[in-house]
């Protein structure tokens, strides 16, 4: 007999998040689940979550969900997200978790983009719905969570009652057999350069990521994660599925907290409360965790931290580690699902812990990824000296920007996808991040483009050359600063103040640049230095700049 060069299709093949929510309900079905809602604290099982997930399931049948329509969430980290994690993707329709932090302009534009059928609101964002979905005609429902009671609309489309929904279709659902590559969920860019572009994730990228990330946590490093941890999730449940550890912990039968809207002294409160062992976030959370007037009355020792979104500064983790806090570094983008690689140190360089815990770390398994002079792609030396870019591959990459055939050919030119984050590789196999590409701002781990608020700067009529740069913030570790040369007769008039104003009232009144993006600092010079094709040289100003701190 000859062997087919194909493995035939069998049933049970095929690897979809059905398989996570399997197994914890015959594995983990007491698995704990504690919330926080507008209420106060509740708790469930597993297998109570799993009843409600299919309630919700029903309901959104009821709603005409189907085919791959789209589900868009606003919300924080709930049960409530936690449960359209599961009911959404496996009942063959696609999950579209959006930032909430995002202009409503941007929110409008994501939501036309990606065609969101129905939208899961939090009752602290009905007024941001009420803004945003009169613009996008694709929504056909809203469903509020942790409301005593709903309006008939919001937005102008018919509005329920998460609870009274699958209390009126509950039972349980027949979930259909999908396709591993059906997709699952979709996201979107923080717009660092532009728009906002879509990614999206079949079930079994979502579920194979999973699995790697589960291996890398629970096999290596100083604190190995399993089922007998406690995590809590800090990481927003819109930012890439929360780094996929809402999958991760239920794949492991992790206990799990979900806070509901980030408070540092319910964060703490919580970690004590609950015995938190692990969690994961920005180092601003790590901050405010450790700065909280209150925190020394915690005892922290034993959490594991695990650092993404920006570098954790040495400063930062060695305060932690003072107050027993293991902490690590991960990586990874929207793109990737999100996690390429972790800091977790193998045993070989255990002493050596405190230093390349703080790293960018080693590939988790089945990450492909090479450091590239990205003209060439020929791989630089791991000499943990010359800089290249990051390039990669794994089952779970975005295969496509969504809607977007220009910027998909961009970023997998050369058959690798390439990330726009500069590093050194070193021949331990682990990589260090030192630069990036594009001049983003990363603000407590969220990103500022520097491109449009130059392009809104520009606009102010004093205004003659405008360059935005990051500078170090004492909690925000970045915060944009605007250097600009003004126009004849402006000279003594370009303030803070005066670019606040004029920025206030003509964007972030409009919609179309968020608050949190005003510039802390406008510096005004003579002249800004250029490169040698004319541009404004964004480097040196970095360089000049290097030791401005910015406090408050």
């Amino acid at each position: 007999m000859v062997l087919p060069e194909k493995i035939p299709p069998r049933p049970g093949y095929e690897i979809t998040i059905k398989y996570i929510y399997d197994r914890a309900l015959t594995i983990f079905p007491y698995m704990e689940i504690v919330y926080r809602t507008s209420q106060g604290k509740g708790k469930y099982t597993f297998s109570d979550a799993s009843f409600r997930v299919e309630s919700l399931a029903n309901a959104l049948a009821s709603l005409g969900v189907g085919g791959l329509d789209r589900v868009a969430t606003l919300d924080w980290n709930t049960h409530w997200h936690y449960e359209t994690y599961f009911a959404v993707p496996m009942m063959g329709a696609v999950l579209h978790p959006v930032n909430i932090r995002l202009a409503p302009n941007e929110i409008a534009y994501i939501m036309n983009n990606a065609e969101d059928k129905v939208v899961i609101v939090h009752s602290d964002f009905i007024k941001l719905a009420e803004a945003v979905l009169p613009h996008v005609k694709s929504v056909e429902s809203v469903i509020i969570v942790d409301a005593d009671s709903v309006p008939d609309k919001v937005g102008g489309k018919k509005a329920y009652h998460y609870e009274d929904l699958i209390k009126e279709h509950s039972g349980r659902y027949d979930w259909p057999e999908v396709d591993e590559d059906r997709p699952a969920a979709m996201g979107y860019t923080s717009g660092t350069t532009g728009l906002p572009k879509g990614a999206y994730h079949s079930h079994k990228m979502i579920v194979v990521h999973a699995m790697s990330g589960a291996l890398q946590l629970a096999t290596l490093g100083k604190r190995k994660v399993t089922a007998e941890d406690t995590l809590l999730h800090i990481v927003p449940m819109f930012h890439v599925y929360a780094w996929g550890l809402p999958y991760i912990a239920t794949m492991l039968g992790v206990k799990q907290v979900f806070p509901g809207r980030l408070d540092p002294k319910v964060l703490l409160d919580l970690i004590a409360e609950e015995r938190v062992t692990m969690t994961a976030g920005v180092p601003t959370i790590l901050y405010m965790l450790l700065a909280h007037p209150e925190s020394q009355n915690y005892d922290l020792s034993g959490l594991l931290f695990v650092n993404g979104g920006q570098a954790l500064p040495r400063g930062l983790a060695e305060l932690a580690r003072k107050r027993g806090i293991e902490v690590m570094v991960g990586y990874g983008m929207t793109e990737t699902a999100p996690i390429l690689t972790l800091a977790t140190v193998p045993p070989k360089f255990r002493d050596r812990w405190d230093d390349l815990s703080l790293t960018t770390g080693w590939p988790i398994p089945l990450v492909e990824l090479r450091v590239v002079n990205p003209e060439t792609m020929e791989p630089v030396p791991k000499d943990g000296k010359t800089m290249g870019e990051i390039v990669v591959r794994a089952p779970w990459i975005t295969p496509e920007y969504y809607k977007d055939v220009e910027k998909t050919e961009k970023a997998w030119r050369g058959g690798w996808f390439h990330t726009g984050d500069i590093a050194v590789w070193f021949e331990e196999g682990y990589v260090l991040i030192v630069d990036r590409d594009k001049d983003v701002i990363k603000s407590g781990g969220e990103w500022i483009s520097s491109v449009r608020l130059e392009s809104a700067i520009s606009q102010h009529p004093g205004v003659a050359q405008v360059a935005v740069i990051g500078v170090k913030h004492e909690k925000w570790q970045e915060r944009p600063v605007a250097i600009i040369v003004p126009k004849s007769g402006w000279e003594n008039k370009i303030t803070t103040e005066e670019i606040t104003r004029f920025l206030t009232e003509n964007f972030v009144e409009k919609g179309e640049i968020p608050k949190w993006w005003l510039p802390d600092r406008v510096v005004v010079v003579d002249d800004l230095p250029k490169t040698s094709v004319g541009k404004i040289n964004k480097r040196a100003l970095r360089e000049k700049f290097k030791d401005l701190l910015i406090s408050g």
